[in-house]
């Protein structure tokens, strides 16, 4: 696949509420430099000459401006975030051209992002609509019930990474749906469009999403093994 064709997707427009701090979680620190600037540097470099598109929140355009000027860091091409995430990705897509053929949808808060996995995912696309990330569960699970809970078997189970990838096409439909709270991620909505032939490729347990500060120290621990 030709890159120039690939567009990514990094969505950076949450508000962090659960991670606690005075700043979005995509904007502290991680070692020598903001989260996100590990996230954008490491899909450039598991996809050279590809296209990113970044999607803020506009209140942080011009802080993002800020401390790209402070660290010598190039932006990509930004696009205003909107109330939740499908409407960000949204966004994003209709800024995409329409020769594009693969469109990835990543999460800022991710970024030990690396090449082998996307291209796991990449590769997998001559095979389907759409490929997802998953890793396997290791936490016992049980499901809510009326009478209270009940055992289910992990194995059945697993946890959804980022970036998904998609045939270009196919994704900009289905985004022509109308917002559903049953969209968690770009997956489901392809689902809602009908296009469910989407594969599933071995994630990567250091993808971790920096979601509460204790992962920023993890995180730190295995950038220093990727």
């Amino acid at each position: 696949m030709n890159p120039k064709y690939i567009y990514n997707v990094i969505v950076a427009a949450g508000s962090g509420s659960r991670f606690g701090a005075s700043l979005p979680k995509q904007f502290c620190m991680l070692e020598d430099r903001p989260v996100l600037m590990h996230t954008i540097e490491n899909m450039q470099k598991a996809l050279p000459g590809s296209h990113i598109i970044l999607v803020l929140n506009p209140d942080f355009f011009e802080y993002w401006d800020e401390i790209c000027r402070k660290y010598g860091f190039y932006s990509p091409k930004i696009v205003a975030g909107g109330n939740n995430r499908w409407q960000s990705v949204k966004n994003a897509i209709s800024q995409i051209p329409h020769d594009a053929e693969i469109i990835t949808i990543h999460d800022g808060a991710r970024p030990i992002v690396d090449k082998a996995m996307v291209c796991r995912v990449i590769n997998a696309l001559d095979n389907g609509f759409g490929a997802i990330p998953v890793v396997p569960i290791t936490d016992s699970l049980r499901q809510l019930n009326k009478s209270g809970s009940m055992p289910v078997n992990r194995e059945l189970y697993r946890a959804v990474q980022t970036p998904q990838a998609f045939h270009a096409s196919k994704l900009r439909e289905a985004y022509t749906l109308p917002y559903d709270s049953s969209f968690t991620d770009d997956a489901s909505v392809m689902s809602a469009a009908g296009y469910d032939d989407l594969l599933i490729v071995d994630g990567d347990s250091y993808n971790i999403k920096i979601t509460h500060p204790l992962d920023i120290e993890i995180a730190s621990i295995y950038l220093r093994y990727k």
